[in-house]
This record gives C-alpha cells, structure tokens and sequence, in this order.
C-alpha cells in the first residue's frame, strides 16, 4: 500500500495541506457566508413573527378587556332599565290601584245610598201593606173595618217596639 510507504509521506502531507486549505477557503469564503445568511434570514423572520404575534397578542387583550367593559357598560344600562320599568310599573300599579279604590268606594257609596233609598221605599210600602192586612184581619174578626189612622198608628207602635 503506498499510503504506509514512508517515502511517499511527504507529498502526501502537500497535498494534504493543500486541499486543506482549498476547502477552508471554500467554507470560508462560499458554505459559511450563506449558512450565515440563512441562519440570519431565519432569525430576523422568527424575530418579525414574534413580534407580530406580540403585538397581535396585546391587541387581543386589549380587545377582550374594551369587550368586558362594553359587557359590563351594557349590564349596568340593562339593570338601570329593568329597574327604571319597575319603578314605572310600580308607579303606574299604585296609581291604578288608587283609582279602583276610588271607583269602588264612589260605587260601594252609590250602592248603599240606593240600599238606603230601597229600605225607606220597602219600609214604607212595608207600613202600607202592613196597614191593610191588619184592616182585612180586623173586619174579617169583628166584621167591621177600623178606621185608617188607628191602623197606621198600631203598626207604628208595633214596628218601634
């Protein structure tokens, strides 16, 4: 084998040294610049995107947060509202409340002074009618009809007592 031949060492090691140096000047000058490049178009574009999702991520929160308070603003008007129809409800319930009252304490004092009138008028009719059946009891008994004024004063006694 001429590679373990001693003799044959010394050019060897030129061109050792000689392709050594040809690829190191490759990698040097072509390999390493545009794996450099890449590794820094990818860093800037992994750092663009990370800013991008940074300031996509603050605007989200900001949006969520101007989202709960809009909730919380429409809430608060909701429970004003539902608030405010109840107390207009409650007004509108009182006042009408009032009036019924007031209608019926007007009728209930219509109704007793028709009552009232209907009780004098049976009352009298009552007297009257009174009257004439003591009249067609007596001259029934005795055969003789009494006189009207001594019938109206007997069934005025009889009713005050």
């Amino acid at each position: 084998m001429p590679q373990l031949n001693p003799l044959d060492w010394a050019p060897q090691i030129v061109w050792l040294c000689i392709t050594f140096g040809i690829l190191y000047l490759l990698m040097v000058k072509v390999a390493l610049p545009r794996i450099s490049s890449v590794i820094d178009a990818r860093a800037a574009r992994i750092a663009g995107d990370l800013a991008t999702a940074d300031k996509l991520r603050r605007e989200t929160e900001e949006a969520i947060a101007a989202y709960e308070q809009a909730l919380a603003e429409a809430r608060q008007k909701a429970h004003a509202i539902i608030e405010a129809g109840r107390a207009k409800l409650k007004e509108d319930t009182a006042a009408e409340r009032a009036r019924l009252e007031r209608d019926l304490a007007k009728k209930s004092d219509e109704a007793e002074a028709r009552i009232g009138q209907a009780k004098s008028a049976a009352m009298k009719d009552v007297s009257t009618v009174a009257a004439d059946v003591a009249a067609d009891i007596v001259r029934r008994l005795i055969g003789v009809a009494p006189a009207k004024a001594e019938i109206e004063k007997a069934v005025e006694t009889v009713r005050k007592a």
